[in-house]
């Protein structure tokens, strides 16, 4: 990805706080996990033969000559410390986690080889109302964010007993259809057949249109879990898409996978993806213990985002103390300490490199501050100190020191 400067890392970090801040609402618990970790625990999670394992991880052999991969995705490594440390163990729990996530593949806007998501992650809660709490949980992101261009579509992929009934129906068809099937698909008519669904290939789209629904062929069990879920979100005024053909590119999803998409980011559609994973963490040696979880691509979610203020931004007050004198260079950096020492949400900075006033200003002006503080020779010796707006159409005034931090707080909360 292409570094983040400091300009961009603003917006980055509003939307960080106003997505923190909904997680907490929902009594989100944050953990955070390597990004290391051994190649085995994502061949068993997320499969041998999706695209992620197959062609996408980055992993290399150590010292030791064991397989090691930096994580393409978060659920494994969060299970995978959650067993460690008995987290699961006859209770529940909801965890969310954040950071750069790895996948070889052609960069282009919206889809890079080191990304970031959101994750979030709820465990031992058995029916659809976690399900609904996960979409809900989302949607009121979205409203946090004012992003108002986002669609959602689910789909139910049964139990492993109704996937089974649905895979030997999947076979017939796509075998009857094979001379059709590209070459990545003519290997999952084997391994996996319903990873042909979640095929981008154009030329298959037909085929794959006409092929059997899931829905279909659910069990009663998966058919309840559903018909509950869609209800609830119709009750809670949550609009969203059936799609039959949603299947998530990962192969541990059971019943319940949903997408939130969008139009705005070209072919990079999906915002934020996830689904039920009930067998997963019996699967990698745990109890037997249902999940359920989504990830947010970050860098997809902060293009949809336009923050219309530095208000809105809730950045730091900056304030710019320029000095011009002898002896004005040492006061001006005790005056900065004291601003610090008495309100740590301010930000100031101070001249470091001499010239006049008018030098000094621009810089003041160039370094976004909304507040200049002046210090002079004279202004010393008399105790006082110039005070001038810079956002605004405001002359200076002078003010005595000792009044600053009643000035400054004045100032920034009017």
């Amino acid at each position: 990805m292409p570094a983040l400067l400091p300009e961009e890392l603003v917006k980055w970090q509003f939307v960080e706080s106003k997505v923190k801040r909904v997680l907490q609402a929902y009594a989100f618990q944050e953990i955070r996990t390597p990004i290391v970790e051994r190649t085995e625990l994502f061949q068993r999670t997320i499969g041998q033969d999706t695209d992620v394992v197959a062609k996408e991880m980055y992993s290399f052999n150590d010292r030791k000559n064991q397989s090691l991969s930096l994580r393409p995705e978060a659920t494994a490594g969060v299970i995978r410390a959650g067993i460690e440390h008995g987290l699961f163990y006859n209770q529940t729990q909801k965890l969310w986690s954040m950071g750069p996530m790895y996948r070889y593949e052609r960069p282009q806007k919206g889809r890079y080889r080191q990304f970031h998501q959101i994750n979030m992650e709820a465990f031992g809660y058995q029916g659809p109302q976690i399900d609904l709490e996960m979409i809900l949980m989302t949607s009121r992101i979205w409203k946090a964010l004012k992003v108002n261009a986002i669609e959602l579509e689910i789909n139910s992929l049964g139990t492993s007993t109704s996937r089974q009934a649905y895979r030997k129906v999947l076979v017939e068809y796509f075998s009857d259809h094979k001379s059709d099937l590209d070459e990545d698909s003519t290997k999952r008519l084997v391994s996996n057949p319903m990873r042909i669904l979640d095929s981008k290939n154009p030329e298959m789209g037909n085929l794959i249109s006409n092929a059997p629904n899931i829905t279909d062929y659910l069990d009663t069990e998966s058919e309840d879990h559903f018909a509950t879920l869609t209800n609830s979100l119709e009750q809670h005024n949550i609009s969203f898409q059936l799609n039959p053909r949603l299947v998530r590119g990962l192969d541990y999803y059971t019943k319940t996978v949903f997408e939130w998409t969008t139009d705005q980011l070209g072919s990079q559609a999906t915002v934020c993806g996830g689904g039920r994973y009930d067998d997963l963490v019996k699967q990698l040696g745990g109890q037997d213990v249902c999940g359920v979880g989504c990830a947010i691509g970050f860098e997809r979610l902060t293009e949809l985002v336009e923050v219309l203020s530095k208000k809105e931004q809730n950045m730091q007050p900056k304030i710019y103390i320029v000095a011009v004198g002898d002896d004005t260079e040492l006061h001006a950096s005790l005056l900065a300490e004291k601003i610090r020492d008495t309100n740590e949400e301010y930000a100031v900075e101070i001249n470091m490199d001499g010239g006049s006033f008018k030098q000094q200003f621009r810089k003041a002006d160039k370094s976004g501050s909304e507040l200049a503080i002046v210090i002079g020779e004279e202004e010393i010796q008399q105790g006082n100190l110039g005070f001038k707006p810079l956002m605004i159409d405001q002359e200076q005034t002078t003010i005595k020191e000792e009044n600053l931090m009643q000035e400054i707080n004045r100032f920034f909360t009017e």
